[in-house]
């Protein structure tokens, strides 16, 4: 029997060959099972992009300390901060896709490569999406003691003399810095834009009436709108935010459709095979879910975003595609 079926490989070669893909396949898929079911082993390690003590990284260490009781190993936070949150992104893409190696991102990770030239990494090739946590919104602000009171006085005061009003943001390429553009384009304004290194600088000055309105993640401004010192005018997330019911957004303010917030979610080295991110996922939706990371969000006036690593892929291909034009069209260079 043995004999006669070596003779029948040898007359129809493509039959062993087919046979060794068959083989491969089966023992790819089985090691990858293998690898998930001893997945984690040892403590995981979240990059982060920001420097410590910032939003991300607030944010970061606490869906981490939710993912460990998930997870049964210590999740260990290490800050990267620098070149626009690039040298996190490459020292995660060059780490082994074996899910001991996570960045918590934001809405960075989508625009730099539009916005870097050459392009700091290919975002479809290089990362692997694996689930959100949330979103808070971006809002507009300006000092208790300004004469802008509300989003349609900026506007009016905006159109009655083009150019003439000053828009900080934390930067060249930021988020506020984008969805300040993406306003001014959906509004028809001319705002002069005055670019900070960070948030706290550009808040500063605007408190201090040498820049007529910022724009700002609103965990950034709340403390100091809680405290009476900045007024802020509109949220420019799709719906208002609890911890400010009583602030418009864009979008009812004559917008229809206008949304732009920061949102945070993590992502793996490409090629990580598909049962441990599927663990990973189901470990941020438990930690999503917890009290704790809900009311930090909350507090902060944004909200979980549960759901599929789907919904994340999408997320990430759209902001891409729309950042990406803004850019160009607008001829935005890094600081």
């Amino acid at each position: 029997m043995n004999q006669l079926f070596r003779r029948h490989l040898l007359r129809r070669p493509w039959l062993a060959v087919a046979g060794l893909l068959v083989l491969g396949t089966s023992l790819g898929i089985a090691t990858a099972a293998l690898a998930a079911d001893a997945y984690p082993s040892k403590p995981i390690k979240i990059l982060v992009g920001y420097s410590a003590g910032g939003a991300v990284d607030a944010i970061a260490r606490s869906v981490g300390l939710r993912m460990s009781a998930v997870l049964g190993q210590p999740v260990i936070v290490e800050n990267k901060p620098g070149a626009g949150t690039n040298i996190a992104v490459k020292s995660l893409i060059t780490s082994a896709p074996d899910g001991y190696t996570l960045l918590l991102a934001a809405n960075a990770l989508a625009v730099n490569p539009s916005l870097f030239e050459p392009a700091p990494y290919d975002l479809d090739r290089e990362v692997t999406p694996i689930s959100l946590v949330g979103r808070v919104p971006v809002v507009f602000a300006t000092s208790e003691g300004s004469a802008i009171k509300t989003l349609p006085e900026l506007i009016a005061a905006a159109k009655a003399k083009p150019g003439s009003l000053t828009v900080a943001t934390p930067g060249n390429g930021s988020t506020p810095h984008l969805a300040m553009e993406f306003f001014q384009h959906t509004a028809g304004l001319s705002l002069r834009h005055v670019p900070y290194k960070g948030g706290a600088q550009a808040i500063t000055d605007v408190m201090g009436g040498h820049v007529d309105v910022v724009a700002i993640n609103a965990l950034e401004a709340l403390p100091l709108a809680r405290a009476g010192k900045l007024k802020v005018l509109a949220v420019m997330s799709a719906e208002r935010s609890a911890v400010l019911p009583g602030v418009p957004t864009v979008a009812e303010s004559g917008y229809p459709g206008f949304e732009a917030s920061v949102w945070y979610g993590f992502v793996a080295p490409a090629g990580l095979p598909k049962p441990i991110i599927a663990k990973l996922h189901d470990a941020v939706q438990k930690a999503i879910a917890s009290p704790e990371v809900h009311d930090q969000l909350a507090a902060a006036g944004g909200i979980p975003l549960p759901g599929p690593t789907e919904q994340f892929e999408t997320l990430l291909k759209v902001d891409s595609a729309r950042y990406g034009k803004l850019i160009r069209d607008a001829h935005i260079k890094p600081d």
